[in-house]
C-alpha cells in the first residue's frame, strides 16, 4: 500500500526542481498551436505549452523537452470549446491528430531554426 501523503493532489503531476527549460518552455509559447496551423484552422486563444502525456505511465510532469504548442482548445478546451481538447478528450484527440509525442519533431524543427 502506498503513502499518500507524500503525493500531490489528484490530478496534479510533480516535477523535479531543476528541471525547467526556461528557454525552451519560452521559444514553444511563441509557436502556433501546432494542431491549427498544419490542419489550418483559425486560432482564437494564445498558445499554451503542452507537456506531452501520451505514452506515459508516471505520476512526473514530461521533461520540457517534450512539450508542444496548443491553443486552448486544442489542449485544455476552457474558453474554446469548438475544438476537440485533448486533456477532455484523448481517445479523440489521438484519432483524429494521433499521438501528441508524433508533433515533438515539428517542434524541434520550428525552434532550431
Amino acid at each position: 500500500m502506498s503513502n499518500l501523503a507524500h503525493k500531490p493532489p489528484l490530478g496534479l503531476k510533480t516535477s523535479r526542481a531543476g528541471d525547467r527549460d526556461k528557454a525552451r518552455l519560452s521559444a514553444v509559447a511563441k509557436l502556433p498551436c501546432v494542431i491549427c496551423h498544419e490542419y489550418n484552422y483559425q486560432q482564437v486563444t494564445p498558445t499554451q505549452v503542452h507537456h506531452c502525456i501520451m505514452g506515459r505511465f508516471s505520476t512526473r510532469r514530461a521533461p520540457d523537452s517534450m512539450t508542444i504548442p496548443l491553443c486552448d482548445g486544442h489542449h485544455l478546451g476552457m474558453f474554446d470549446t469548438t475544438k476537440v481538447a485533448l486533456h477532455r478528450s484523448p481517445q479523440a484527440w489521438r484519432a483524429a491528430y494521433g499521438p501528441d509525442t508524433d508533433w515533438l519533431s515539428w517542434v524541434e524543427e520550428r525552434i532550431s531554426q
